[in-house]
């Protein structure tokens, strides 16, 4: 299997199941996981494993204790960092999807820490929800739905 391109980064995930999940999604689509502290959950909870399954093994996973040192470590262009939020002003389907993107998405509860979000309005997206009483998405779920559009663009689909 060839070294993943595109990562997939989660800031402070909070619920198991959903980085069980989105780990899962990134085994079938060879992509890295990179998960930002701390975590609302311990990695060796069960409920991890249950939504990974036997795959959680296989997840390419990087870990940072910060993101500051992420950002240190990975040098990313700014180009390549795409954030996921409810108010984006653009959609996950205006995105100029790069082959090295990291796809970053905040916690459950709160999404993305505004000091990570300032001065990146330009690389901030989100999915269009057609009805106001959905005031958000599951995470895994929008993970999964950006995964999928990044990589349709990336494969030429």
């Amino acid at each position: 299997m060839s070294e993943p391109c595109m990562k997939l980064v989660l800031v402070t995930p909070e619920i198991p199941y959903n980085t069980g999940a989105i780990g899962r999604t990134c085994v079938a689509l060879n992509l890295e996981l990179i998960l930002i502290k701390p975590y609302g959950f311990s990695l060796t909870e069960k409920a991890v494993r249950r939504a990974g399954t036997d795959y959680w093994k296989y997840v390419h996973l990087s870990e940072y204790d910060s993101w500051k040192h992420f950002l240190d470590d990975r040098k990313p262009r700014p180009e390549s960092l795409f954030f996921f939020e409810e108010h984006g002003e653009q959609t996950l389907y205006d995105a100029d999807y790069q082959p090295d993107a990291y796809l970053v998405f905040g916690c459950e509860s709160k999404g993305l820490p505004l000091a990570i979000l300032n001065g990146m309005e330009d690389q901030t997206f989100s999915l269009p929800m057609l009805d106001s009483r959905v005031r958000s998405l599951n995470l895994a779920n929008v993970a999964t739905a950006v995964i999928y559009q990044a990589m349709r663009t990336q494969l030429g689909g």
